[in-house]
């Protein structure tokens, strides 16, 4: 009867430890498309809607904690075909002016809208000053669906 006591306070205590063990481990996953940290906002303006688009919200251009800077479509922004075909540029003025032969310094691609809300796109490296418009811009199509003056 004894050995039968011992086997079971050492059965008990092994598995109290294997389970105490295993609540230690968490894992934490950061999103590194996202800032960390507060988001501190240096510049901001909202989309004026070309070509019947629907396109409009509120943009943000700013740093997080670790002064990463990120380009911030608002939780208003929407614009028709959100699907992947929009692409996001920042740029001297108003106007998307490519040059594919060539390029152009006034002009820098950014990403692709995929979907209507909230989206963040990590800048690596940081934007110049000099850009002071995001564009909006459909390939596809080529027409222009806004754009915002950053203020």
């Amino acid at each position: 009867m004894k050995l039968k006591s011992i086997l079971f306070a050492l059965l008990a205590l092994c598995a109290a430890t294997f389970f105490t063990a295993c609540a230690k481990d968490t894992e934490v996953i950061i999103d590194s498309s996202k800032p960390q940290g507060t988001f501190t906002v240096a510049k901001t303006g909202s989309v004026t809607e070309q070509n019947g688009t629907g396109s409009k919200g509120t943009i943000q251009i700013g740093t997080d904690t670790k002064s990463v800077q990120f380009i911030k479509l608002g939780t208003d922004f929407t614009t028709n075909l959100a699907t992947g075909t929009v692409t996001v540029y920042l740029s001297t003025s108003e106007t998307f002016k490519a040059d594919p032969g060539a390029g152009n310094p006034d002009l820098r691609l950014i990403g692709t809208v995929s979907k209507n809300g909230e989206q963040y796109f990590k800048m690596d490296p940081t934007a110049a000053a000099k850009f002071t418009h995001l564009i909006l811009w459909c390939g596809s199509a080529n027409v222009p669906f806004g754009y915002a003056k950053l203020n």
